[in-house]
């Protein structure tokens, strides 16, 4: 395996634990991506270019998508308040709220509404 392909395999798998860490309150915030890099022993700017060769796209556009997927599948599968899962995820719920439809082109209540079974 090339070095870049582990860099990137690396991150990917950092990422997926780090969300888990945060949804159960293990870990308070969400990492910046420098600090991401720190944790894999690279600078910002090589995990950056190398995940963006690697993958095609920058690094926060995964993270975003980890998150936005997870948020989903909250907004689906619990009866958690919109309000309470923003919290959940560190954020101000009218900054989650524009996040989410930013990302998906739903309000977060719109989504959980036309996915509900």
């Amino acid at each position: 395996m090339k070095r870049s392909e582990e860099i990137t395999r690396q991150y990917f798998t950092f990422l997926d634990k780090h969300i888990q860490d945060v949804i159960s309150g293990t870990v308070p915030d969400f990492l910046e991506l420098n600090e991401i890099a720190g944790e894999l022993a690279v600078s910002h700017k090589h995990l950056t270019d190398t995940v963006k060769k690697e993958t095609g796209e920058h690094p926060c556009y995964f993270y975003d998508g980890k998150i936005i997927e997870q948020s989903k599948d909250m907004l689906v599968n619990s009866d958690k308040s919109v309000a309470e899962i923003a919290r959940i995820f560190t954020y101000d719920p009218s900054n989650f709220s524009k996040f989410f439809k930013k990302m998906t082109g739903f309000t977060p209540g719109e989504f959980r509404n036309s996915n509900k079974l």
